[in-house]
């Protein structure tokens, strides 16, 4: 698929999409995870190769059953235009999932974050039928709290000095979502 080439879209929000996990979008992911604001997000020290990043890539693409990935896009313009991924790791014993969501810097503060989570978490609800959606996110990261909250996460517990964030120990707060509570209107059931 060329980028001019109109990429596959699973389920549409009002600006965001999902799609899915492309192993020619490696390159782009590997420059969205090499960020420094990503690599603080995740609490991260060091950058990882291209060449890493690719070999991971083959690895995840190969086990898509129980974590399922999206690429994120920005359908705002006239081309959807890929700008971060969200990932769920599933335990089908419980029928729960760890989120992750990263977004490339162009993506950022625009509202794209809050819903590609949503998306993710109707999706999760609605398709992969599972009960709970749960995430850790660095207490210092006020921006990706309130994201999450406004996509339906509600802030649980914390781990006490679990994180890092520039050059400082700091908490995890764990947030979860049930799918009881799970509000709005489905994408997935329109």
């Amino acid at each position: 698929m060329t980028e001019a080439a109109e990429p596959i879209l699973w389920v549409r929000g009002k600006f965001a999409a999902l799609g899915p996990y492309r192993a020619d979008l490696a390159e782009l992911y590997w420059r969205w995870e090499q960020d420094p604001a990503v690599l603080v997000g995740y609490g991260r020290r060091t950058p990882e190769s291209l060449q890493a990043r690719t070999e991971g890539l083959d690895r995840q693409l190969a086990n898509l059953s129980d974590n399922p990935r999206f690429t994120v896009y920005d359908t705002s313009g006239e081309v959807p235009k890929p700008v971060g991924m969200t990932a769920l790791h599933i335990d089908q014993a419980v029928r729960t999932a760890e989120f992750i969501i990263m977004l490339g810097p162009e993506a950022r503060g625009r509202g794209l974050g809050t819903e590609a989570t949503w998306l993710t978490l109707d999706y999760a609800f609605h398709i992969t039928n599972l009960r709970m959606v749960w995430l850790k996110v660095l207490e210092s990261n006020g921006a990706g709290i309130a994201a999450y909250k406004r996509a339906g996460f509600k802030e649980v517990g914390r781990l006490r000095q679990a994180g890092y964030w520039l050059g400082k120990d700091c908490d995890e707060i764990i947030m979860d979502a049930v799918a009881d509570e799970f509000g709005g209107p489905s994408v997935i059931h329109a």
